[in-house]
């Protein structure tokens, strides 16, 4: 081999090498350092119940048809359609086998905040991660210990049904580095203890955006339209306007 075939064939190895490390930089999962979940104490039950009605806990992981207290058995499996395929919410309740009952508080709070799963996997943003990421840690713990209160189930739920490239999880590294991001979405007035309270639970545990805003081509919020209304993902209808314009809930 000549000296020139050598040049280029070091130059490709380097670019090879090069592309995969920016390509892990963009895809590895990003958990949150072990101290956020330290010395938060034995959780609030009772915020952690209002937590978890605020969350929509049971609105995609209760069994589709449940009513009543069957709707605290997390038993998952309702269906989620969309433009990348459909989504099956899986099973959250404490059962150690088929559900989170193995789960440490640490992981449980990096799946709602950070969108990593157990096995540091990431998870696809049909959980709302992108909103639940605003949470404080305290609620996270409080939110933690009451679902472990809960009725456990053995259901086991199918796997999402994605075509290819979306079934590729680990391009949602990247997908996390364009849109998932804890800064508020609008901006209010802080000093109102009762506004800044409103807007942690529409933009955080509430996660009203997730459907009251339109998304891109790619999954993510047009942000210029925060709650303005969007297409209803399961083909029929639309979800509402709830900005305080005269067309929408203002005069309300």
């Amino acid at each position: 081999m000549g000296r020139r075939a050598r040049y280029l064939l070091s130059g490709l190895v380097l670019l090879v090498v090069a592309g995969a490390s920016l390509a892990w930089w963009l895809t590895k999962p990003d958990r949150w350092d072990a101290a956020h979940w330290e010395g938060l104490g034995e959780p609030d039950l009772a915020n952690g119940e209002q937590i978890f009605w605020a969350g929509g806990c049971v609105s995609c992981h209760s069994a589709p048809g449940a009513k009543d207290d069957q709707r605290l058995v997390l038993t998952g499996g309702r269906t989620l359609k969309s433009p990348f395929g459909t989504f099956y919410p899986p099973n959250i309740s404490p059962d150690e086998t088929v559900g989170i009952g193995n789960w440490t508080l640490a992981e449980f709070g990096d799946a709602m905040t950070r969108g990593v799963g157990k096995d540091g996997e990431h998870l696809y943003p049909s959980f709302p991660y992108g909103s639940y990421i605003r949470m404080t840690a305290k609620d996270v713990n409080d939110l933690w210990g009451f679902m472990q209160t809960l009725p456990k189930s053995s259901n086991v739920t199918p796997p999402h049904d994605l075509a290819f490239p979306y079934n590729v999880r680990l391009a949602l590294g990247a997908w996390k580095l364009l849109y998932l991001s804890d800064e508020p979405r609008t901006q209010v007035n802080t000093a109102d203890t009762k506004l800044a309270r409103g807007q942690y639970l529409v933009e955080g545990p509430g996660h009203c955006g997730e459907c009251h805003t339109p998304r891109d081509a790619l999954g993510g919020f047009e942000e210029d339209r925060w709650l303005a209304g969007a297409p209803n993902p399961e083909g029929e209808g639309r979800i509402p306007d709830i900005t305080p314009s005269s067309k929408s809930i203002g005069d309300w």
